[in-house]
């Protein structure tokens, strides 16, 4: 039996391709209780096989489902009139390019890590898991209050007396699709039991306020979620499809400014460059027509392909559940995909783009008001910088 310390899989011996694109899938007879799992996950640029050349039998003993979920926001809400005041914009100008019409913003005391633990702490109560069965804890932030990662003092806040492993995982807007498929990764292939998965982003604080092309778009926010080990007959994860492309960067980053300085020489005497100047990260930067144009092609095929993957149509998707960066890439996918309006989940009009939050959020608050139900299909796909984007097809509950 495999346990957290170590991998077991059950596979038969065969050539595995070198390629980076690959297929996966696993067969075996449903009298030993294993199932198939299949995905895909590719890096931009490089050639896939086929799938009759790269797929691969794989038994997995175990399935993985979503248990608990929960969400906290900031305090002060930023209405667009608010933001009129500031910059030459309008209510109508933002809500009609965007769909947003108010978002939360960190102040005072408030942090992104007690956000963070606030909502892993309802995501445990709702899946009546006590912090010291949590045996890991993934903490999907572009905006970590700490240079070396936040995930560990969620572990702390919680009280897990355990010391489970924590660690941060960074991916922007698609960081919670993410978390989500290696929290599967851990609890087949590593024993795991009950993993936190938690999207938190404080994006305001890299937002140039006098920029109105960014500024009316970022909210403060974070979701979580625990998935926990299951029978593979119960398995809530059908299929999933990840990419990256880094040539896409150029849109959408917030690279690292050096600050400048009037000295030729160091501190020390030594020679220009040395000691190395302090830097922080600019202000985002967004090529917002190129954001779209990518983001209203690659999602409904990221979607299409973890269906594949799942061996589902689109009529199996009860539920639509992208990451809530713009109405109109949202309405967009989802008229490609024939998914009806009232079958997607949006709350972008009162939070705006949370980044890696928005889609436990969004979760969060249709599974609490009963919108979304006990064994419903959701759809979710998240996309951003890096550029990065995946897509999940699961089942709650």
């Amino acid at each position: 039996m495999a346990n957290a310390s170590g991998f077991q899989f059950l596979t038969p011996t065969m050539p595995i391709s070198s390629s980076i694109g690959v297929n996966r899938s696993g067969y075996c007879h449903h009298d030993v209780i294993f199932k198939r799992v299949r995905c895909s996950i590719t890096s931009q640029g490089v050639e896939s096989s086929s799938p009759s050349e790269s797929r691969m039998p794989r038994l997995v003993s175990k399935g993985c489902k979503l248990v608990g979920c929960g969400s906290a926001v900031p305090h002060l809400q930023i209405s667009n009139d608010d933001l009129a005041k500031i910059v030459d914009t309008s209510d109508e100008w933002i809500s009609a390019r965007t769909g947003i019409r108010n978002r939360r913003i960190l102040t005072g005391n408030e942090s992104l890590m007690g956000l963070a633990a606030e909502a892993a702490q309802k995501a445990l109560e709702m899946a009546q898991v006590e912090p010291d069965d949590v045996d890991l804890i993934l903490l999907c932030t572009s905006t970590p209050e700490d240079l070396f990662g936040g995930a560990p003092q969620i572990q702390k806040a919680l009280g897990c007396k355990g010391n489970p492993l924590a660690f941060d995982i960074t991916a922007a807007c698609s960081g919670f699709v993410l978390g989500l498929v290696s929290a599967s990764c851990y609890i087949r292939g590593g024993g795991y039991k009950n993993v936190l998965v938690i999207g938190a982003d404080s994006l305001s604080r890299y937002v140039d306020w006098t920029d109105r092309g960014t500024c009316i778009l970022f909210g403060d926010a974070a979701g979580a979620v625990l998935v926990q080990t299951c029978d593979s007959e119960e398995d809530g994860l059908f299929g999933f499809d990840l990419h990256s492309d880094g040539d896409g960067n150029r849109h959408l980053n917030a690279g690292i400014k050096e600050k400048e300085t009037n000295h030729e020489l160091g501190t020390n005497g030594s020679a220009l460059g040395f000691p190395p100047n302090r830097s922080a990260f600019s202000c985002i930067k967004m090529n917002g027509t190129e954001v779209f144009r990518f983001a209203v092609s690659i999602v409904p095929q990221t979607i299409e392909a973890s269906l594949a993957n799942a061996g589902l149509n689109r009529s199996d998707i009860d539920w639509l559940l992208l990451h809530q960066a713009n109405q109109r890439i949202i309405d967009g996918v989802a008229t490609r995909l024939e998914v009806p309006k009232d079958r997607v989940i949006s709350n972008l009009a009162n939070y705006g783009n949370t980044s890696a939050a928005s889609i436990p959020l969004a979760l969060d608050e249709a599974v609490r008001s009963g919108k979304v139900k006990q064994g419903q299909t959701i759809a979710a796909a998240g996309f951003g910088a890096g550029l990065t984007w995946g897509s999940a097809i699961m089942r709650w509950g």
